[in-house]
C-alpha cells in the first residue's frame, strides 16, 4: 500500500481524497494554487505545496510543478481527482517515467478511451451497442453529407477530442450541415488543438444514463449499478440519482453487462464510469467512457455502501477484487450546489461567503471545501458543493432533499439552491417524467 499520496487538484474532491487516505493511515500532500492558500485541503493535508498562480495553466494543469512536488514530499502515488489532469495520458504516463503511480487508468486506456471515434470503434468491436454514426472521423462536407443522409436526420457533430458539452452541434437538416461543420471544426480546434469530428444519429428525447465500473489488474471487472444523469443543462449535469426511476431490472442487468465488455475490452484498471444514451424505447447506446472518478460517485457509494475512493487506491495499488456486481438497496440523489444565480442565465457568482450553515440529520451527506469566510475564486468550476440524501424511496429522498435544501445556508454570494428547490416541486420531476431535454423547457 502507499505511504504518502498527492493529490492533483483542489476543492472538494481534493478533501474527499484526503479524508478517506487518512481513514486508510496514508499520508497527504495537497497541492495549491495562490488563490486556494486558504482552503480546506491545504488545512487537512499532512503537507501542502503551492505549485503556482491562480490560473490552472500555471498550477493545476502543470505536469512539471505538480510532479516536482510530488518528489520532493517524497510521495509514491498521485490521486487526480477529476477534470484537470485526470484524464490526460501524458500526465499518467509522466507519473510512471518518475516511478510515481497514477492513481486512475493507463496511459493506452486514457488514450483509447479519450478518442472518442476511436472509443465508439473499439465498442463495436467488443458488441457494446453504439449509436449509429460515422466509423471514425469525417473527411470533409461531402462525407458529412453522404452519412448523414444514410442514417437520417437529426444528427449531431462531435469533436473526438471533446468534453465538458463543447464541440457539439446538432443539425436537423441538411441545409444546415455545411454551417455547423464549420462552426464545430472551429469550437473543436479553439477548445481541444484537435478540429477531428465525427458524427452519430441524434437520439430524441434520451436519458443519460451511466454505468459505474471497476477493474482490477488481473482482468477482473464488475459494475455497481446506474446512475441517472439526465438534468443538465447545456451538456452540464445538474442533479444525478440512483437508481434511475427509468430503470427495470431487465435493462439494468443489460447495461451492466454491456459496461463490463467495455471494461474488458481496454483491460481497465481503476475505476471508471460508461455512459450511455437510452431512447424511450429503453435502447441504449454507448457514449463514452469516463476513465476517473466521478462528480456523481457519491450517489453510488450511499446506495451500496462502498468508498469508491478507497477501492480506487487499492487497485492502484495492485489488490484483487471479487469481481461481484453491487445493486442499489436505497435511494439517493445528488444536487450540484453552484455559486451561480439560476434567475440570471446561472451566471458565475465568485465571491465571499459571509454566512454558512449546512443543513443535517439522518440520511444528508454534504462534500465541500467551503466554509464561512471563505472567497470563492473566479478562476475555477463553480460548483461549490453536493448536497446528497439517502433515503428507502425515491419519493421519501425528494422529500428529504426539500427539507435539507430549505436548511441550506449560503449567503454573501448567490447559489444554485433556489433552483434545486423548485426543481424538486416540478411535478414531472416528482414522477421520474424527464429527459436530458428538460431544462429546455423548465422555467424558473
Amino acid at each position: 500500500m502507499f505511504k504518502k499520496i498527492l493529490i492533483a487538484n483542489r476543492g472538494e474532491i481534493a478533501l474527499r481524497v484526503i479524508r478517506t487516505c487518512k481513514e486508510m493511515g496514508i499520508k497527504t500532500v495537497a497541492v495549491y494554487s495562490t488563490a486556494d492558500k486558504e482552503s480546506l485541503p491545504v488545512r487537512f493535508a499532512d503537507e501542502a505545496v503551492c505549485i503556482g498562480p491562480a490560473v490552472s495553466a500555471e498550477s493545476y494543469l502543470s505536469i512539471p510543478n505538480i510532479i516536482a512536488a510530488a518528489e520532493i514530499t517524497n510521495a509514491d502515488a498521485i490521486h487526480p481527482g477529476y477534470g484537470f489532469l485526470s484524464e490526460n495520458a501524458n500526465f499518467s504516463r509522466r507519473c510512471g517515467e518518475n516511478n510515481i503511480k497514477f492513481i486512475g487508468a493507463t496511459p493506452d486506456q486514457i488514450d483509447g478511451m479519450g478518442d472518442k471515434a476511436n472509443a465508439k470503434a473499439t465498442m463495436i468491436a467488443a458488441g457494446v451497442p453504439c449509436i449509429p454514426g460515422s466509423k471514425g472521423l469525417l473527411k470533409d462536407t461531402a462525407d458529412a453529407k453522404k452519412i448523414a443522409k444514410k442514417i437520417k436526420y437529426p444528427v449531431i457533430l462531435k469533436a473526438t477530442a471533446g468534453g465538458g458539452g463543447k464541440g457539439m452541434r446538432i443539425v436537423w437538416k441538411e441545409e444546415d450541415l455545411e454551417e455547423a461543420w464549420d462552426k464545430t471544426r472551429q469550437e473543436a480546434g479553439a477548445a481541444f488543438g484537435n478540429d477531428g469530428i465525427y458524427m452519430e444519429k441524434f437520439i430524441e428525447e434520451p436519458r443519460h444514463i451511466e454505468i459505474q465500473i471497476a477493474g482490477d489488474q488481473y482482468g477482473n471487472a464488475c459494475h455497481l449499478s446506474e446512475r441517472d444523469c439526465s438534468i443538465q443543462r447545456r451538456h452540464q449535469k445538474l442533479v444525478e440519482e440512483t437508481p434511475s426511476p427509468f430503470m427495470t431490472d431487465e435493462l439494468r442487468e443489460k447495461m451492466g453487462e454491456a459496461a463490463i465488455k467495455a471494461t474488458k475490452a481496454v483491460n481497465y484498471e481503476g475505476v471508471g464510469t460508461v455512459e450511455f444514451l437510452v431512447d424511450k424505447h429503453r435502447d441504449f447506446y454507448f457514449m463514452e467512457m469516463n476513465t476517473r472518478i466521478q462528480v456523481e460517485h457519491t450517489i453510488t457509494e450511499e446506495v451500496i455502501n462502498y468508498d469508491l475512493i478507497k477501492e480506487q487506491i487499492k487497485l492502484a495499488a495492485g489488490e484483487k477484487m471479487s469481481g461481484e456486481n453491487h445493486y442499489p438497496a436505497l435511494h439517493a440523489i445528488q444536487c450540484r450546489i453552484n455559486a451561480e444565480d439560476p434567475k440570471n442565465g446561472f451566471r458565475p457568482s465568485p465571491g465571499k461567503i459571509t454566512s454558512y450553515h449546512a443543513p443535517g440529520g439522518h440520511g444528508i451527506r454534504i462534500d465541500t471545501h467551503v466554509y464561512a469566510g471563505y472567497t470563492i475564486p473566479p478562476h475555477y468550476d463553480s460548483m461549490i458543493s453536493k448536497l446528497i440524501v439517502v433515503a428507502q424511496t425515491r419519493r421519501e429522498a425528494i422529500t428529504k432533499m426539500k427539507r435539507a435544501l430549505d436548511e441550506y445556508i449560503i449567503e454573501g454570494i448567490k447559489t444554485t439552491i433556489p433552483f434545486h428547490q423548485k426543481l424538486m416541486d416540478d411535478p414531472k420531476f416528482v414522477e421520474g417524467d424527464f429527459t436530458t431535454a428538460f431544462m429546455d423547457t423548465f422555467e424558473f
